[in-house]
C-alpha cells in the first residue's frame, strides 16, 4: 500500500477504506510517512471531505494511536462533558460537582488553555496546592470514593492527532469538519466513559462561527460517539459573548463558587444547569426536565458546593478558598475600562475579549508560556446593556501594569455600541441527540 495512491484516490473524490485510513494513521504515528505527503492528504480531505464512515474510521485510528484509559475499576456509570472551547467557560467547575453529588461518577481529564480559550486545569491550579496530576491508582480511588476527580492530560493520548494538528495549523486545513471531529473525538474516546455530553460553542468566541456549522459538527461527533458504543448528546451554546462576567483563572473559579452558592450570573447558571441535566439524564437519573430540578436542588441545598470543596481537598488544594473565595490571591494592579460613547452594547467580539485577557497574562500563546493566575477581566456590562460615556464597562487585572493600555484598546475595539438595542440571542441554539 502506498500513500501516493491514497492521496490520488481522495483527490478524485473517492472514499478511503478502513485499511487505507489505518495505514495512514500508523504512518503518521511512527514517522514513516513524510510531512509533505501527510499535508497533501489533509488538503485532499479538506477539499473532498469524508463520509461519516470514513470519519469514524479516522477517529478510531487516531484514538488507537496511543494509550487508552481503562476505567473498569470505577464502580457505577461514568459521565463526561467536553466543551469545544470558549471565553469565560468555567462550566466544568460547576457541572461536575452537581453531577457527582448524585452518585454519578465523573472521571474528568481536562486540558490547558491556549490562545483566546481558557483551560480547566489552569483554573484549578489557581487554587493553592491543587494537584492536577494524579497516578492512575489515585485517580480511580478518588473517583470511587467521592465520585469526582479532575486532572490534566498527562498520558500520551492520540499522538497522531498532535502531529496532524501541527500540520493542519500550517497548511490552512484546520477548518475541515471531519478533521475537527476526528481530533476532538479521537482524544475523548481514549478515555473510558459511558456517556458524553458535548458543549459545542458557536459564535465569535468559538471555532465554529455559525449555528449551522456547529450543528453539523455536533451531529457528526454524536454519530461517532454512538458508533463507539457511547451514550451521546450535544448542546449548541452561544459564544457570541463571554459566559458569565469573569475571564481569567482565579476570577473564574470565584465566579464558579458563587454560582454553586446560588449567586452566579444568570447566563452562566443557565448553561450549567442545562449541561448538568443532560449528564444526569444520560446516566439514568430521569428526563432532562426531571434532572434539571435535581441540579437546581444540588445548588440550593449546598451539596454541589460541598462536593467541589471535597474534591479540592482530596487533590491537595486549599478548600478554604472554596468556602471563602474572597481569600483568593488578587492581582497586584487593576485598571478600569471606561466607555468612550453612549448607547447599548449591540455585540462584542468574544475572541478579542479572550485575547485581551491573554495580553494581561491570563493565558498563553505557546504551551510553555507561564500564566498569571490572578490576571483577567471582570465585565461590568455585557451585550444588551446600556452604557453612558465614561461609565465603567470592565475592570482589568494583572501583575504587570504595563499591559493595561494594549488590553484596554483591544477590549474597547471589540465592544460595539449602538443607539438601538439588539435583539436578544438564545443561550442554547439546539440539542443533538
Amino acid at each position: 500500500m502506498r500513500l501516493y495512491d491514497i492521496i490520488k484516490k481522495k483527490q478524485g473524490g473517492g472514499e478511503l477504506s478502513t485499511e487505507e485510513i489505518n495505514f495512514f494513521i500508523r504512518g503518521v504515528t511512527d514517522g514513516s510517512i513524510p510531512d509533505y505527503q501527510i499535508s497533501a492528504l489533509l488538503m485532499a480531505i479538506w477539499f473532498r471531505g469524508m463520509s461519516v464512515r470514513e470519519t469514524c474510521d479516522l477517529t478510531f485510528a487516531v484514538r488507537d494511536s496511543g494509550e487508552k484509559l481503562d476505567f473498569s475499576a470505577i464502580d457505577g456509570i461514568r459521565v463526561d462533558k467536553h466543551s469545544t472551547g470558549g471565553v469565560g467557560d468555567k462550566t466544568s467547575l460547576v457541572v461536575a460537582p452537581i453531577v457527582a453529588s448524585f452518585g454519578v461518577k465523573v472521571a474528568k481529564m481536562s486540558g490547558r488553555g491556549l490562545g483566546h480559550t481558557g483551560g480547566t486545569v489552569d483554573k484549578l491550579e489557581s487554587i493553592d496546592g491543587f494537584r492536577t496530576t494524579l497516578s492512575e491508582e489515585e485517580f480511580i480511588e478518588q473517583v470511587n470514593k467521592i465520585g469526582l476527580a479532575i486532572v490534566g492530560q498527562s498520558r500520551q493520548f492520540a499522538p497522531a492527532d498532535k502531529k496532524l494538528y501541527a500540520l493542519r495549523d500550517v497548511t490552512a486545513t484546520v477548518d475541515s469538519m471531519p478533521l475537527i471531529a476526528a481530533s476532538i473525538m479521537g482524544k475523548k474516546l481514549a478515555a473510558d466513559d459511558d456517556c458524553i455530553v458535548l458543549d459545542v460553542k458557536t459564535g465569535s468566541g468559538s471555532f465554529m462561527k455559525t449555528a449551522e456549522a456547529s450543528k453539523e459538527l455536533a451531529r457528526l461527533m454524536v454519530d461517532i460517539g454512538k458508533n463507539a458504543g457511547k451514550k451521546m448528546v450535544a448542546l449548541i451554546t452561544n459564544m457570541d459573548r463571554p459566559l458569565g462576567y469573569a475571564i481569567g483563572n482565579s476570577l473564574e473559579v470565584i465566579e464558579a463558587v458563587e454560582t454553586l452558592k446560588g449567586r452566579g450570573p444568570a447566563d452562566f447558571t443557565e448553561v450549567c444547569l442545562i449541561l448538568a441535566s443532560y449528564m444526569l439524564s444520560l446516566a439514568g437519573k430521569g428526563t432532562p426536565e426531571e434532572c434539571r430540578k435535581l441540579a437546581e436542588g444540588a445548588i440550593a441545598d449546598g451539596s454541589a458546593l460541598k462536593k467541589l470543596a471535597e474534591t479540592v481537598r482530596a487533590q491537595g488544594g486549599n478548600a478554604e478558598l472554596i468556602e471563602h473565595p474572597e481569600t483568593f490571591a488578587r492581582a497586584k494592579y487593576s485598571h478600569a475600562v471606561l466607555s468612550r460613547e453612549e448607547g447599548y452594547i449591540a455585540s462584542v467580539d468574544t475572541e478579542a475579549y479572550g485575547l485581551s485577557s491573554l495580553a494581561l497574562g491570563a493565558g498563553r500563546n505557546t504551551a510553555e508560556d507561564p500564566i498569571d493566575h490572578t490576571a483577567g477581566i471582570l465585565l461590568k456590562k455585557k451585550t444588551g446593556d446600556f452604557v453612558r460615556k465614561g461609565e465603567e464597562i470592565a475592570t482589568l487585572f494583572s501583575c504587570n501594569a504595563a499591559c493595561f493600555s494594549a488590553a484596554e484598546e483591544q477590549l474597547l475595539a471589540a465592544t460595539h455600541i449602538s443607539k438601538e438595542k439588539a435583539p436578544e440571542e438564545p443561550l442554547v441554539y439546539g440539542v443533538v441527540e
